[in-house]
């Protein structure tokens, strides 16, 4: 049976991995940043510092999805219109995607500089903590306007099926993002140790680098010459923005949704203890990782389907589509055996704390159960995201993570005393309940589909 399946759908495992491999590149490049300010803080400072990543990560991620999200309704715009031919519209949404990223960038960090910085003194944590937070979260916030650049320029691309230069700039990007952040974090070559804030500026420096790469590499490649012919900074118009924020804009609810869940449990935790926040932080990090490359199968899965839908070939869209879901089902349980079986090596990867190390294996098995569940509900988003059917999954993503994760969470952690243990609990239920929605969701509507994206034949 399985060689049979095996078979059937073998064609499109090629296709779609061969897409998805470099997005994956990519997409593990913004959780390699969070990952290493984690690593080198944990090692070259302290565990109030290393909680103090957790607490700013924990909030800034949720600024970072809104910017993302919004930033991702250009890619299924793009891969239909290539797949109908229609090059020139390309080039005019990449104008106003460009125009809209930066206004959003902006105005998301005047958010955390005027709205974060007033209430992160009141959310009840250590502190030590929130002193060490505040000048790295104001690091991060400037870094959303250059990301969003090259996040434009990057969904444009892959919209395209040209994925590699995106990774390759990523992976540079962290290597640079490494380095720097030693440097300033523990005080080398005479520079002064700045601690937390060393990585807040080499993520910055980081960024700004990535988003000139990657917009001269659009800009001057031959691959995009035929698509940029009415390409123009500063052109935006009512029309193509609105097709853009139609989209975008309930895209990143759907990361908001999920993500401010899990920046909700962060907070819980941290009015539990710096240590059980720390090793929420590791935990996190971790799941992160295999979240991200769940995201990158999802964002092919996005632009095949996309593609499918303007060229109307319902059979390939389908089948593309549930090789996507085999792909990330197969990913997800070896990641999940690798998290339980070694959970209590990996969070030395982040920390010697002895207090702090048991609490991340307890997570770390929690997150092995996780895994299955996060992976074929981002997979399903992406697969509806290149349908364009973006509002009912938002919906479901709220009823997932705040009607259910997060008030199980809550009540199994403090009121039936499982502590942080019980937080991560609800966190399961919730991605359980997105993951089967979104598979409901899915299955209706392709076969719905059916009949609206089959080729008619007329008789000669």
């Amino acid at each position: 049976m399985l060689s049979k399946i095996y078979e059937k759908y073998k064609p499109y495992y090629k296709e779609n991995l061969h897409l998805a491999l470099p997005i994956v590149g990519s997409q593990i490049g913004h959780t390699l940043v969070q990952m290493a300010d984690s690593v080198i803080v944990g090692h070259f400072t302290d565990t109030t510092q290393l909680a103090a990543v957790s607490l700013v990560n924990s909030i800034f991620i949720l600024i970072l999805v809104i910017g993302l999200g919004i930033s991702y309704g250009l890619t299924p715009l793009i891969a239909q219109e290539n797949g109908r031919g229609n090059f020139v519209e390309c080039g005019k949404l990449l104008s106003n995607s460009l125009i809209i990223n930066i206004l959003i960038g902006i105005v998301l960090y005047a958010s955390v500089n005027f709205g974060v910085f007033l209430v992160i003194d009141h959310l009840d944590q250590t502190p030590a903590v929130v002193k060490y937070a505040k000048p790295y979260l104001g690091l991060l916030s400037i870094s959303i306007i250059p990301l969003l650049i090259f996040q434009t320029f990057k969904q444009f691309a892959e919209g395209l099926g040209f994925t590699k230069q995106a990774m390759y700039i990523s992976l540079w990007g962290n290597v640079i993002n490494i380095i720097l952040g030693i440097v300033f974090v523990k005080g080398m070559f005479g520079i002064v140790a700045m601690g937390v804030s060393g990585v807040g500026w080499s993520t910055l420096i980081d960024r700004v680098l990535m988003a000139i790469v990657m917009a001269v590499y659009v800009l001057r490649s031959q691959n995009f010459k035929k698509y940029l012919t009415n390409f123009k900074a500063s052109l935006i118009d009512k029309i193509r923005a609105r097709k853009i924020i139609k989209i975008g804009a309930p895209v990143a609810m759907q990361y908001s949704f999920e993500i401010s869940a899990f920046s909700g449990a962060a907070i819980l935790i941290g009015t539990i203890g710096a240590v059980e926040q720390a090793a929420h932080q590791i935990a996190i990090s971790l799941a992160a990782m295999t979240y991200m490359i769940a995201s990158g199968v999802a964002s092919a899965a996005t632009i095949k389907t996309g593609n499918n839908y303007g060229k109307n070939n319902f059979d390939d869209l389908r089948k593309s589509a549930i090789a996507s879901y085999h792909v990330i089902l197969l990913f997800m349980s070896c990641t999940a055996i690798l998290f339980v079986l070694a959970n209590n090596i990996m969070p030395f990867l982040y920390t010697d704390d002895l207090k702090v190390v048991p609490i991340a294996a307890q997570l770390l098995i929690i997150a092995g159960f996780f895994q299955l569940f996060d992976g074929t509900q981002v997979v399903g988003l992406g697969i509806l995201r290149g349908l364009g059917d973006v509002n009912i999954p938002t919906f479901i993503t709220f009823l997932a993570y705040w009607v259910v994760g997060i008030p199980v969470g809550y009540f199994l952690g403090f009121h039936f005393g499982f502590g942080v243990n019980g937080i991560w609990y609800g966190l399961t239920f919730g991605l359980l309940t997105a993951s089967i929605l979104l598979f409901f969701r899915f299955q209706n509507k392709t076969k719905a589909l059916n009949i609206k994206l089959k080729p008619i034949y007329h008789p000669h």
